[in-house]
């Protein structure tokens, strides 16, 4: 894991997505700076709610796209296709705020190329959740070795792909 331990939104992500994905990511292995897919991503990240600040970081741990209403804090994502990663990592970045003594936050999930939008709130459940998943976290991390790869249907897009699969 990062040098002082900590467990940022993307790791609480990539843990919904796929455990190996998570592992390499865990370990340094990067292999996005050539994915087309995170490339439509960022330029999506610069040009949508262009008005708005955005990248408001915590601690160098979590990293709010923006924050519009008060107590909503917005993720940009441009689809559905990992919709459940999503919303744990807006519900670990409540959850991390929270234990900063921020109460009554809630997330909205932003789907700009959809034009939808879903709203995050935080329950007990999930905070028992969230403390298991951290804890799976810094275990995946203190692997050896990833897991063996889940073959999935986002699989073919993601650029993982040649490492996990040729």
């Amino acid at each position: 894991m990062n040098s002082q331990n900590r467990i940022t939104g993307v790791m609480v992500y990539y843990y919904f997505v796929c455990k190996k994905k998570l592992w390499y990511f865990l370990h340094e292995i990067q292999m996005e700076h050539g994915s087309e897919d995170v490339k439509v991503g960022k330029l999506l990240d610069e040009t949508a709610y262009a008005r708005e600040e955005k990248h408001i970081n915590i601690d160098q741990t979590i990293n709010i796209d923006f924050i519009r209403e008060s107590n909503i804090l917005h993720e940009i994502k441009k689809s559905r296709k990992v919709e459940e990663a999503s919303i744990w990592q807006v519900k670990y970045y409540l959850y991390y705020l929270k234990q900063k003594g921020m109460e009554d936050l809630k997330g909205k999930i932003d789907y700009p190329l959809l034009k939808k939008s879903v709203m995050v709130e935080l329950s007990e459940e999930d905070e028992t959740q969230l403390k298991t998943i951290l804890g799976e976290i810094s275990s995946i991390s203190a692997q050896e070795l990833p897991a063996s790869a889940a073959k999935k249907n986002i699989c073919k897009s993601c650029a993982y792909f040649d490492l996990c699969f040729i």
